[in-house]
């Protein structure tokens, strides 16, 4: 029998690979964003596609999709400019979102997975940062409305698991980046690759020696998918291990796009994490899963949909 998904934030960079993967494997994907920071175009290719409906709504507003076996929650502004341009909106999504679905999942008995991020570990004093790890997070800094909304989310699908029986999963995403990751969004790999095609300065914060873990997209979704069939409720790290410095990845880039910007060094965002690392043990052991794609090669991978921007 098909199964019937719900895919909230579908029209995003991590939601609309993921409906892709989903029809793949057969499933009708009803999939709902208020493209507030998602982009229509990214399921362009789904339309006339009678296993997919897509409907624009605010998931803060109570609203009932039908019988569904799986509920995806991946709504949510994720890269810097954009939750802090939309604060209050992250942090409702965030809570009241995030609740309206779990009701949508216990009152058709579907199995849940939740987007949460490896914001949730703050600024971290441990490293690598395994799930066990609580965090070094500023509640009232200019990046609380994403970290702790994120924080808040992770509460709330404990809550609804642990007193309504709701089969949920805690996914901790780490940086994922390729094609449709959103052009000039503030995140690395984007800001990187497009200034590198123009040949605008690599813009470096701070000293550049902070470090990343990037993850491929097609990785990452391969992630979603074993953790949803898994039997996990508590947070399980996604990402990739390999860490790089902001000035490796810079490197990395510029020689992917031949470039010849150069750097170009600004002062470091309030409350920027110095270090980002997974511990990903945990999925490897539960879930046999762990990224295939290096740095370069993604990079290689995702050349062509930023060319296509970049003009």
């Amino acid at each position: 029998m098909t199964k019937r998904v719900l895919v909230t934030g579908a029209a995003g960079f991590l939601g609309s690979h993921l409906t892709d993967r989903l029809l793949a494997e057969g499933c009708s994907v009803v999939g709902v964003d208020n493209l507030c920071t998602g982009d229509a175009a990214n399921l362009a290719h789904l339309a006339g596609d009678p296993r997919f409906q897509f409907q624009v709504r605010d998931i803060c507003a109570g609203f009932d999709p039908g019988p569904v076996d799986y509920v995806f929650n991946l709504a949510s502004p994720a890269s810097p400019p954009e939750y802090l341009r939309l604060g209050i909106e992250t942090l409702r999504v965030g809570s009241a979102g995030v609740e309206n679905t779990l009701q949508i999942a216990a009152r058709y008995g579907a199995r849940y997975l939740h987007a949460s991020t490896s914001e949730c570990y703050g600024d971290p004093l441990q490293h690598p940062q395994s799930e066990t790890y609580w965090g070094n997070v500023n509640p009232v800094g200019p990046r609380s409305v994403y970290d702790e909304a994120k924080r808040f989310g992770e509460a709330m699908v404990m809550a609804y698991h642990r007193s309504r029986g709701v089969n949920t999963s805690l996914a901790r995403i780490f940086n994922t980046y390729g094609p449709r990751l959103q052009p000039g969004d503030g995140r690395v790999i984007s800001n990187f690759m497009m200034q590198a095609l123009r040949g605008e300065p690599l813009t470096i914060y701070g000293d550049g020696r902070q470090t990343r873990s990037f993850c491929y997209v097609d990785d990452l979704i391969e992630g979603i998918m074993r953790l949803s069939r898994s039997e996990e409720h508590l947070p399980v790290n996604l990402g990739n291990p390999e860490e790089f410095t902001i000035l490796e990845c810079a490197q990395a880039v510029l020689e992917v796009t031949a470039s010849k910007s150069e750097l170009r060094y600004v002062d470091l965002p309030v409350d920027d994490p110095t270090r980002r690392r997974p511990d990903i043990a945990k999925a490897r052991t539960l879930l046999g899963w762990e990224p295939r794609v290096g740095l370069r090669e993604g990079l290689k991978r995702s050349l062509e949909f930023f060319r296509s921007r970049a003009g």
